[in-house]
């Protein structure tokens, strides 16, 4: 979490504190000491939080007992919920980056590919994006590669390792450390320092600590993956919020009393009268084990004339219903969709429907599909801005040339849509604008993929002009194979 501390949180009865001691080290300078301390300093305080923040998200978070009703043996179970990881990964599923685009240039030029390939960027942005809705930031690293490693690399750091200082005038990090070794007591025994225009890495040995530095002019090499920021919180607010833990743990409270109530409700509530203590023992007077009384179908019970009810009357009640328990988690369930901005069928258990049409589909996930494209506006300037330093990087090149802020990100459309929807809506916009069916984007319109485009644009220059392609696009708005190999 990033932009407020944990005031005021406990957990077990202990207020979170922070235990940061700073760090002394020959070599730095003054205003460095002072850079990396703050981080540090920034990266101790968060940990509380950002360690229930993962727990809640990797379903390690078991509720605390409340109350004695409820025997221990079933809050010892661990029982957990997935709720708070369906809340981010629903959210990061639709925000998925395809690719690099440059109006202005050809990105292949440039060895755009060989950037996106040798960093598996597709997989390494959807990580970070994970990362970011759990704690609010996740930092993207640009480093020059060593030998035997790609040119040029770009690294993923979450808030649990890497945290920065916001320069609020410039709207850039002044400095961010990445923390690459700790000992067994949680120590910091290796880190690096990013600053503007130079690298520190530190290492602690047996002599004490080691400090080598590298110099560049490519400004600060980390950017900030922020999800939600606002003015006071400029690193970001985590999806998981106060709100969303506080339900999840309601929900998990309702799932354990079910949990004790099911082993009982079923069986029922019997009376008996005028028997003794004898039917529930063994032939050699021990008590039975308590399974046994209750799970057994057959009992005897002896006639007694010497009292005042020779014979035993034995009377049932049923037993209570786990509906209440039920229509409990149903209720934390719709108000856990409400604040996560998901549709009652991703989380509730009863009194849901799915929608019957497209258009139904999409109201429902109309909260889900504005905070997709909310937060891909805001992950779209730090993610071009690794990008192209990547690109110099790669090149050689001493700084970004300024050409290359035409560079975007390009998105997968957060809603679902039909391949036919798709070419539908496409061909209409190609009748109003005709010679974008000439164009890459007007095969995008119509529902090409990006493989599928560079095939059929290889197969109209080789043809030599345009009428295979307009073919090509009208077949596939009519729902035909996009390009077909009949030819010789």
């Amino acid at each position: 979490e990033a932009g407020s501390k944990p005031r005021g949180w406990q957990e077990g009865g202990r207020p979170l504190v922070s235990t940061f001691q700073p760090l002394t080290i020959t070599g730095l300078s003054a205003s460095e000491s002072d850079a990396l301390n703050g981080c540090l300093k920034e990266l101790s305080e968060r940990e509380p939080r950002n360690k229930i923040r993962a727990a809640f998200y990797d379903g390690k978070h078991a509720v605390k007992q409340v109350g004695s009703i409820i025997p221990q043996q079933y809050w010892r179970l661990g029982l957990t919920l997935g709720w708070s990881g369906k809340a981010v990964d629903a959210l990061a599923r639709r925000c998925h980056l395809e690719r690099f685009v440059w109006p202005d240039g050809d990105l292949d030029d440039l060895g755009a590919s060989g950037v996106w390939d040798d960093n598996l960027l597709g997989s390494e942005v959807g990580g970070a994006i994970v990362s970011s809705l759990i704690h609010g930031p996740a930092f993207l690293v640009n480093t020059a590669g060593m030998a035997g490693e790609p040119d040029s690399l770009i690294h993923v750091r979450d808030a649990r390792q890497a945290a920065g200082l916001w320069d609020a005038r410039r709207r850039v990090l002044s400095s961010t450390v990445s923390v690459t070794a700790r000992n067994d007591n949680r120590d910091v025994t290796g880190f690096v320092l990013y600053l503007d225009g130079l690298t520190i890495i530190g290492e602690k040995r047996l002599m004490g600590w080691t400090v080598d530095r590298a110099d560049h002019r490519y400004g600060m090499p980390v950017e900030p993956l922020v999800y939600k920021p606002r003015p006071g919180r400029p690193l970001g607010s985590s999806r998981i919020t106060r709100p969303i833990m506080a339900i999840h743990e309601a929900a998990l409270r309702d799932v354990v009393r079910l949990e004790a109530h099911n082993d009982i409700y079923s069986i029922p509530d019997l009376w008996m009268f005028g028997a003794d203590e004898s039917i529930f023992k063994d032939a050699d007077g021990s008590q039975k084990a308590m399974w046994q009384v209750v799970m057994g179908r057959i009992k005897g019970v002896p006639d007694d004339d010497d009292t005042a009810n020779p014979r035993a009357d034995v009377k049932q009640f049923q037993a209570a219903s786990p509906e209440p328990h039920l229509a409990s988690l149903n209720a934390h369930a719709k108000l856990f969709a409400r604040e996560a901005s998901l549709p009652d069928t991703a989380v509730a258990i009863t009194d849901v429907s799915n929608p019957t049409s497209a258009e139904s589909y999409d109201a429902s996930q109309y909260e889900l599909i504005a905070e997709a494209e909310g937060s891909t506006d805001d992950w779209s300037r730090p993610l071009r801005r690794s990008f192209i330093r990547a690109l110099a990087i790669k090149n050689g090149l001493p700084e970004v040339p300024p050409e290359w802020r035409s560079i975007e990100t390009k998105w997968r459309d957060p809603r679902y849509l039909s391949r036919a929807a798709q070419a539908d809506a496409g061909l209409k916009q190609l009748q109003a604008v005709p010679w974008l069916a000439e164009s890459e984007v007007g095969l995008e319109l119509v529902g090409l993929d990006e493989q599928q485009i560079r095939r059929a644009l290889a197969d109209k220059r080789r043809m030599g002009g345009s009428a295979a392609l307009r073919a090509i696009t009208e077949a596939a708005a009519a729902g035909v194979p996009a390009v077909t190999r009949e030819r010789a």
